[in-house]
């Protein structure tokens, strides 16, 4: 085996075999191949893609880079969700506390954020001391335990792919279909979960913008689920406008919270976060034969929510592993960023356009994300949206609020958010963020 040759291979649009696949991913991890080759590989797979049978080399490949998870002495349903990013999804942080309330185990790996779409451990590392890596058997003895444990890629669990997965942020390979399959069903394979549930993203801020890339992504993340055993649903959402009122790590935190506290007021709840978030929930108990239908499943996922058990059970994730629950209790007691600005509206009329996309590379600019793989996150950055989408406003509300460490990252960041937004005279029609569910 040459890693030159496969990525030349590659690079004139032949297939690679398995052989070649699991050579290449055991010397990455192994360290004899460098991460420039690896780089030069992703970017000819960027360009002539992989064919069913080469990501199923990838995922086997990515499993087989190190432990699996074993959950079956647990006689409980497993189930966990999966987004393929956006700008302000957060819903893992309530899905996850939430399912497990109902006796089904949620083994959950989660990832780093990609280009401009946010990441589930960037947001969970945001409340201090909490500790996302595990060995498997202290992972498996924590949902033992509660149900549910969130950790991302560890040396033992798919440990190839968390290399490449960082790897591909930074050299512009994250959109192609078959290396967001096998990254993402190798992670969902490995930590024992026995039916998955997709929520794959489709508008500016995903990074399959159109419907018909979306679809063939879902069907691609079905079909190889499937292969290694699985149940699998998936569920195109809209992601045209960031989700949420939130949008950077803690700030996306405190949103959810504010959500599953039953003490705290809730003066202003995001209407789309809930309507993804608990759609997604009902699914999540659907496939574990929890709900005898989505539409049931919502409905107790709904009570849950509102009745304090989702926001205990987050409380004890916290705290297991070994978060600071206080800034839980008091959101406010969080450290400030110590500069912010506001962009305000130019005109009267209605909120017609927030561009995810620009929302979220104007993110990456204050500090929520990263341009290059051992950039520092600074998790007090991010933007608060004052108005969503239909929105009346009037010449000089705030529609933005922006926070960060300096006056150059916010400035940086003024012009995208001004280009995202679009007021007109006339209210746009509101639409479900509920696209299509496949099944």
């Amino acid at each position: 085996m040459n890693a030159v040759e496969i990525v030349k291979k590659k690079r004139h649009g032949r297939a690679l075999t398995k052989d070649e696949v699991d050579y290449f991913i055991h010397s990455y991890v192994a360290g004899t191949i460098p991460d420039y080759q690896v780089s030069a590989l992703l970017m000819a797979i960027y360009f002539k893609g992989l064919n069913d049978e080469e990501t199923r080399h990838f995922t086997n490949a990515y499993i087989n880079s190190g432990k699996l998870v074993d959950l079956s002495h647990i006689k409980k349903p497993s189930v966990d969700k999966h987004s393929t990013g956006g700008v302000g999804d957060k819903t893992s942080l309530i899905l996850a506390p939430l399912i497990a309330c109902f006796d089904v185990l949620v083994p959950m790996i989660s990832g780093r954020g990609l280009g401009h779409t946010g990441g589930t451990l960037d947001k969970l590392e945001s409340i201090p001391g909490f500790k996302i890596h595990y060995s498997v058997d202290e992972f498996i003895k924590h949902i033992e335990k509660l149900n549910v444990c969130m950790i991302g890629q560890t040396d033992e669990l798919t440990p190839a792919d968390r290399k490449i997965y960082a790897l591909r942020d930074v050299t512009a390979t994250v959109e192609n279909i078959g290396l967001i399959t096998a990254s993402i069903t190798s992670k969902k394979i490995a930590e024992g979960a026995k039916a998955i549930v997709y929520d794959v993203k489709v508008g500016s801020g995903s990074t399959l913008p159109d419907v018909s890339s979306a679809k063939k992504l879902a069907e691609n993340l079905m079909r190889t689920s499937h292969d290694f055993g699985q149940k699998a649903i998936a569920v195109l959402t809209d992601m045209e406008s960031p989700l949420g009122y939130a949008v950077g790590n803690w700030l996306e935190v405190k949103e959810c919270i504010e959500i599953m506290n039953p003490a705290l007021e809730k003066s202003k709840l995001s209407a789309d976060l809930l309507e993804v978030t608990l759609f997604l929930a009902g699914v999540m108990l659907f496939v574990t034969g929890k709900a005898e239908t989505i539409e049931k499943g919502i409905y107790s996922a709904g009570e849950k929510l509102t009745n304090g058990g989702c926001y205990s059970k987050f409380l004890a994730i916290v705290e297991n592993q070994g978060g600071d629950v206080s800034v839980i209790k008091n959101i406010n007691s969080y450290k400030q960023a110590k500069l912010s600005d506001e962009i305000r509206a130019n005109k009267d009329g209605f909120i017609n356009k927030m561009d995810s996309l620009k929302a979220g590379l104007a993110s990456v600019e204050l500090g929520c994300g990263r341009k290059h793989v051992h950039d520092k996150i600074d998790y007090s950055a991010g933007i608060l949206l004052h108005k969503k989408i239909g929105d009346k406003v009037k010449k000089g509300d705030t529609i933005y609020s922006l926070y960060g460490e300096t006056a150059e990252k916010i400035h940086s960041c003024l012009k995208l958010l001004e280009e995202s937004l679009e007021i007109t005279e006339t209210k746009p029609e509101l639409k479900s963020k509920i696209i299509e569910v496949i099944d």
